[in-house]
C-alpha cells in the first residue's frame, strides 16, 4: 500500500522540519525500492502552500508547492511543520481545511511549533504533546488541556503526533515509517541518512 503524504509549507516555515521529514520519506521509498524493485513506493509526497504559491522559508529559502492546501490530493498522512506560525493561528480557513483533513487522515503530525496549528484547528486536545522546548511552557498556557512534555522526541497518539523541535521531526518520521511500513525499512533509511535513530 502507497500511503500519500501531504506536507504543509507556509512563509516562516522552518527549513529543517520540512526537509527533514521530507527527506525521511523520499529515502525510505529509496530504501524500499532496493529491497523490492518491482513493489510500489511505501510513500507518496505531495507538497502544498495554503495559498498554492511559493513560500520563503524562515532562513530566506524559496520553496514551490505542489498545489494549494485545497487542491492536494486526499492524505493518509497530513504533516504540519513548525517555525512562525503565528499568521496560521488567525487564518480561519486554512485552520478549517486542517481540521477537515485530519478528520479523514490515519495520522496527522507535527514537527516542533506545528503543535500550535494542529490544537488551534482543533485536532490536538486533551491529549500528551511535545513541541520546540523554547515553546514548550506557551503552549501548555494557550492549551490547559494537554500535556505538553517537551523532553520526549516525539509523542505517538495514535491518530496524532507530535515531534519536539527542528531535527526532531527526522526521529518523528522514522518513527512513522516503523509504524507504517515496518521497523526494518526504518532503520535501513536512518542508516542511509547516517541518523543515529533509536526507534520507540
Amino acid at each position: 500500500m502507497t500511503r500519500q503524504i501531504v506536507l504543509l509549507m507556509f512563509d516562516e516555515v522552518e527549513l529543517l522540519d520540512f526537509a527533514g521529514p521530507y527527506e525521511v520519506f523520499t529515502t525510505a521509498n529509496r530504501m524500499a525500492q532496493r529491497l523490492t524493485p518491482d513493489a510500489p513506493p511505501p510513500f507518496a509526497l505531495a507538497t502544498a502552500s495554503p495559498h498554492g504559491r511559493p513560500v520563503h522559508a524562515r532562513a530566506g529559502l524559496v520553496l514551490q508547492p505542489d498545489s494549494a492546501l485545497a487542491d492536494a490530493p486526499a492524505a493518509q498522512l497530513l504533516l504540519v511543520p513548525g517555525g512562525v506560525v503565528d499568521a496560521l493561528l488567525t487564518d480561519t480557513p486554512l485552520l478549517a481545511q486542517i481540521a477537515r483533513r485530519a478528520d479523514t487522515a490515519e495520522i496527522t503530525a507535527s514537527i516542533c511549533t506545528g503543535a500550535f496549528v494542529l490544537a488551534a484547528a482543533g485536532v490536538l486536545h486533551d491529549a500528551a504533546a511535545t513541541t520546540h522546548w523554547e515553546d514548550a511552557d506557551d503552549l501548555a498556557a494557550r492549551h490547559p488541556g494537554l500535556q505538553v512534555q517537551p523532553e520526549r522526541r516525539w509523542v505517538d497518539n495514535g491518530p496524532v503526533v507530535t515531534s519536539a523541535g527542528i531535527a526532531a521531526g527526522i526521529d518523528m518520521s522514522l518513527h512513522l515509517v516503523a509504524r507504517c511500513a515496518g521497523e526494518a525499512l526504518a532503520r535501513r533509511t536512518a542508516r542511509q541518512l547516517d541518523v543515529p535513530w533509536i526507534g520507540a
